[in-house]
């Protein structure tokens, strides 16, 4: 699906992540719970009637129901980048600067920023992580594309002991801790196997056409620091499993 260069900026640095517009109209309020949960996302604004699409996201992916496929290596292609971290009271973001790129599809998808949830929002097999983490890409002509990892409990990650000190504890908050960089490369597994099917946005409007491209292999994060990100969240940021219906899941 092909949106506007406009949209780009909107949809890559501001709705998967659920982040407020920072000026225009008001958009509806949503949550993750409640009568303004993603029970009702759908009918909250004419702008979220995508959340009712035959196509969203996330999904249980099970692994009986895939179809083998020759997938191509995701080419990844990281720079560090200054440390610009969000709390827009849905998640915490972090915006990435520069030319930071994955080769896909012969496109080029640029990284405009990761963000978190707790617990996971995929499933593999049914199973549930701790964590996911969903690095947003988009190429030139605003085609979007995910690449998801899990996290499990486990040993401390270090990347996110680089990150997680700078977690504002406020929604609407904001840092950029001088001198400090972060390069999401260090973030990933070492085996980037992955398993592909075609979604949405997570979080209102949930917009279709996605492509999402999740890690077969967990990084893993400490009980300290998974409580450290559900602390300052203050809730479950999860959308729950929608139908699979017609699509293919490949792996």
């Amino acid at each position: 699906m092909n949106i506007t260069r406009a949209a780009i900026v909107f949809v890559a640095s501001v709705c998967i992540g659920g982040v407020a517009p920072a000026r225009g109209a008001e958009k509806a309020h949503w949550t993750y719970e409640g009568a303004e949960g993603p029970a009702h996302w759908a009918t909250l604004s004419p702008e979220f009637s995508g959340c009712a699409g035959r196509n969203q996201s996330p999904i249980d992916l099970v692994q009986a129901r895939m179809i083998k496929a020759e997938l191509p290596a995701i080419v990844f292609s990281y720079q560090p980048s200054a440390l610009d971290i969000v709390n827009n009271g849905h998640t915490i973001q972090v915006d990435y600067t520069g030319n930071s790129t994955i080769q896909l599809d012969g496109r080029t998808f640029h990284l405009k920023q990761f963000h978190f949830h707790s617990p996971s929002e995929n499933l593999i097999d049914g199973k549930s992580y701790a964590m996911e983490a969903h690095l947003v890409h988009a190429d030139d002509d605003g085609n979007l594309a995910v690449v998801a990892v899990m996290i499990e409990s486990g040993a401390a990650n270090a990347f996110l002991d680089k990150v997680w000190p700078s977690m504002p504890a406020a929604a609407g908050g904001r840092a950029q801790p001088a001198g400090v960089q972060v390069n999401v490369s260090d973030f990933l597994p070492a085996d980037r196997a992955y398993y592909r099917f075609e979604g949405s946005l997570t979080t209102p409007p949930c917009t279709e056409g996605v492509r999402w491209l999740v890690l077969q292999k967990p990084v893993s994060a400490s009980a300290k620091q998974i409580e450290a990100f559900q602390h300052v969240v203050h809730h479950a940021n999860n959308r729950p499993v929608q139908p699979v219906n017609a699509r293919v899941v490949l792996k």
